[in-house]
């Protein structure tokens, strides 16, 4: 037994070495905020936390993915950010006092460790660099959501679905810099894929069924394979 919690606390461990937020921290010092975690299970859909809830910890993704969405009153959604391993999320709200920006929820059973408001405050004021690393992956995570939104304000529907379902395909290629790997698996329903081209669910199904008979995607119940991304990316524009 306590083999195995040694070899859940290295893993805690390596899984912080690779968030940039902690990248500046010592072996000592990593191990020191391994002792505060704690580990979470999600299973596929769940609800992490709710925009408007009260926030007091933060997560960092161990396995799985999740995402962030901004509901509108009349039932829309829009998809800000995905959440894959090694990702931070929720701390937000533990660094302004303010509630959640955002309601996070994980698109396939997830794990993560949890990280109380208390314990991060203490890691800022002992590590004043992790709060400039911190800032500055808040900043980064602004700029590529103000950048999406704007892209998509100015692009046709067709194109909006065919950036984010190529976003998908980068996300889930096992090597990212290979772009002739054939047969891309995304685990995605139409209405995921709409919220994250900020389009309605029929829209983009119409575009789908255009990409299915050009032969460039198979869909399937809840999942859609790409066989061609660099015909995808010749709808982006």
């Amino acid at each position: 037994m306590h083999g195995q919690m040694t070899s859940r606390g290295e893993d805690t461990i390596a899984l912080l070495s690779r968030v940039p937020v902690f990248s500046t921290l010592s072996g000592e010092e990593l191990a020191q905020v391994a002792q505060v975690t704690m580990s979470r299970r999600f299973e596929a859909g769940a609800v992490v936390f709710k925009e408007g809830d009260e926030g007091s910890t933060c997560y960092i993704v161990r396995t799985g993915r999740a995402r962030a969405i901004r509901e509108h009153p009349d039932g829309r959604s829009i998809t800000l950010a995905h959440f894959d391993p090694g990702d931070i999320f929720g701390e937000m709200a533990m660094l302004d006092g303010e509630r959640r920006s955002a309601t996070v929820e994980t698109t396939e059973e997830t794990e993560a460790i949890a990280i109380l408001s208390g314990d991060m405050h203490r890691l800022l004021r002992e590590h004043p660099d992790i709060s400039v690393k911190l800032i500055a992956a808040l900043g980064q995570r602004l700029r590529d959501t103000n950048e999406r939104l704007a892209r998509q304000s100015f692009q046709t529907v067709q194109s909006r679905v065919a950036a984010a379902l190529a976003q998908l395909v980068a996300a889930a290629r096992s090597d990212p810099g290979d772009v002739a790997e054939p047969d891309i698996l995304i685990t995605t329903t139409q209405a995921e894929l709409a919220q994250l081209a900020g389009t309605s669910r029929e829209s983009a199904s119409r575009f789908l069924a255009v990409l299915e008979r050009a032969g460039i995607i198979t869909q399937g119940r809840g999942k859609l394979t790409v066989h061609d991304s660099e015909a995808l990316g010749r709808y982006v524009y």
